[in-house]
């Protein structure tokens, strides 16, 4: 809070005494004449660490965990459409990414792009609905370490405590989820230089050992293994099935948007322009993987008999093709994903709480940087805190946070198309960088898209819709801890006009 903010604007002076005029303007300096400085962070994010913190965050662990699943809903082809087809939509939201980051390279990304397009309100909606989508993705990760690593390393299902969704949570995963979470916090306290390197040698890994697995099922599989290639009676059940994994989309593929969070900690040498190009490759490069992958493994063997495994990814390689290597490759490959898309969403995370508490939006301790290391070390924080506690509901959870997280990261796509549609009304004068191509077109084909997400996941019967009561009772969670946030914020926007929230969350494009 700015002291400045508070001073009464009254004369101290007795009307017989003349003071001097310098010291009577400063005594009614406000907020705005006298700011406090800017939190700023520290760039130390290269171009291959930009697509690194895209890639890494988009591949994840949920192709090895949650593969079964894809192929039961809608068969090998069919997950491969609805796959391709979530690309597309993901490439159109990314293209509306790609101009706005150019735009407006600030941490918090979204809220920005709002802020700016909406004002505060609408920032705070999608910002909040964006950051639980993203922790999320971080209380899936922190779950599904136990149960990788219980693949590996039979006996590890140890203390059963109680159980969520008709899942046992176990002491020994809740162990395990308790200290990843802390190294995550901790590699992310200590500095975003040494969060983007880790998210660099991880990702480089992941690829090298996903190409041989991959290789190996698409070359020694057989096609026969991949039938049937779809999944329901009739035309209308095949869409339902694609659909199904269709609007899954939004969490499989998030990840592309953390650049934006990172945007204000780039090198010098990376360029807005470069940014954009950045996003649109990482998404061109999590299609093609999971494509490949979903159909690489439907190839390794009779996918019916291995959908149903708990990791069918690795079954396909260790019992079909024989290879207990290749099956061993698959979890090594898991366990870096799992590793890469935990600390990308992490960061992001962390960007999103620290953009609205710097704009005092929200709690305004959300926006304090760490005076050595640079990094929104509260926003961090609270980001572990709230992974560790979505740990706690345990597997028994990990569908509800794909598809709530889902919900969430739509809503938030379809402010980032109202955002740059607004954008390009109001604001035709600001420098983009980089220009998204066919003028309204992409952007609307992108909040169509988004918007059809959000009306499959709420009505009934559309294949893709939230169950009661763990996913409805989870996204009614979240608004009410968004209403908690929102009253907890209150004192800090009072002390703030809107001239000074700007230059807080946009820095020097405030006045563009």
């Amino acid at each position: 809070m700015n002291r400045h903010a508070r001073l009464p604007g009254r004369t101290l002076a007795r009307p017989d005494v003349a003071l001097p005029t310098v010291r009577i303007d400063t005594m009614r300096m406000t907020a705005t004449e006298f700011p406090a400085p800017r939190p700023a962070l520290h760039r130390g994010i290269s171009r291959l660490g930009f697509f690194a913190l895209a890639f890494g965050s988009m591949i994840g662990v949920g192709w090895v965990t949650a593969l079964g699943t894809w192929l039961h809903a809608a068969g090998p082809l069919g997950a491969v459409i609805g796959f391709a087809a979530g690309g597309l939509l993901m490439l159109a939201i990314g293209l509306c990414y790609a101009e706005l980051c150019a735009m407006l390279p600030v941490a918090g990304g979204e809220v920005a792009y709002a802020y700016m397009a909406f004002g505060t309100g609408k920032a705070f909606l999608v910002g909040w609905f964006l950051a639980f989508g993203y922790l999320s993705v971080s209380a899936f990760e922190a779950i599904s370490v136990g149960r990788v690593l219980s693949y590996l390393i039979p006996g590890l299902d140890l203390w059963p405590v109680y159980s969520v969704g008709g899942e046992a949570v176990y002491g020994s995963h809740l162990l395990l989820a308790l200290l990843t979470t802390a190294a995550i916090t901790w590699i992310n306290y200590r500095g975003v230089r040494g969060a983007a390197r880790f998210q660099t040698v991880l990702t480089v890994g992941f690829v090298a050992v996903t190409l041989v697995f991959i290789g190996a099922g698409l070359l020694g599989g057989s096609s026969a293994n991949a039938e049937p290639w779809f999944v329901g009676e009739g035309a209308g059940g095949i869409l339902t099935g694609i659909a199904a994994v269709f609007v899954t989309a939004p969490f499989w593929f998030v990840g592309f948007d953390t650049i934006p969070q990172g945007a204000e900690e780039a090198q010098q040498a990376v360029t807005p322009r470069m940014l954009a190009l950045m996003i649109l490759l990482s998404i061109v490069g999590a299609t093609l993987f999971y494509c490949a992958l979903i159909w690489s493994v439907a190839h390794a063997g009779p996918w019916q008999e291995i959908a149903g495994a708990d990791m069918p990814t690795a079954t396909a390689f260790r019992l079909s093709m024989k290879s207990p290597l290749l099956a061993d490759l698959v979890l090594v490959a898991a366990m870096l994903g799992l590793l890469t898309s935990w600390n990308g969403f992490f960061l992001a995370g962390s960007r999103v709480l620290f953009s609205l508490g710097r704009g005092h939006i929200a709690p305004a301790s959300w926006g304090h940087t760490h005076p050595h290391f640079g990094t929104p070390s509260k926003a961090v924080l609270v980001t572990g805190a709230l992974t560790m506690a979505g740990a706690f509901l345990g597997r028994g959870a990990m569908v509800a946070f794909i598809d709530v997280g889902s919900f969430c990261i739509a809503l938030a796509f379809l402010g980032v198309t109202f955002s740059l549609s607004r954008l390009r009304r109001d604001r035709p004068g600001i420098p983009r960088p980089y220009r998204v191509p066919l003028g309204r077109v992409i952007p609307l084909l992108a909040g169509l898209g988004a918007g059809l997400i959000l009306v499959v996941m709420v009505v009934p019967g559309s294949g893709g819709t939230l169950v009661w009561p763990l996913e409805w009772g989870l996204l009614l969670a979240v608004m009410a801890l968004g209403v908690v946030a929102w009253w907890a914020g209150s004192r800090g926007r009072r002390t703030l006009d809107e001239g000074e929230r700007g230059r807080r969350i946009l820095g020097e494009f405030a006045d563009g």
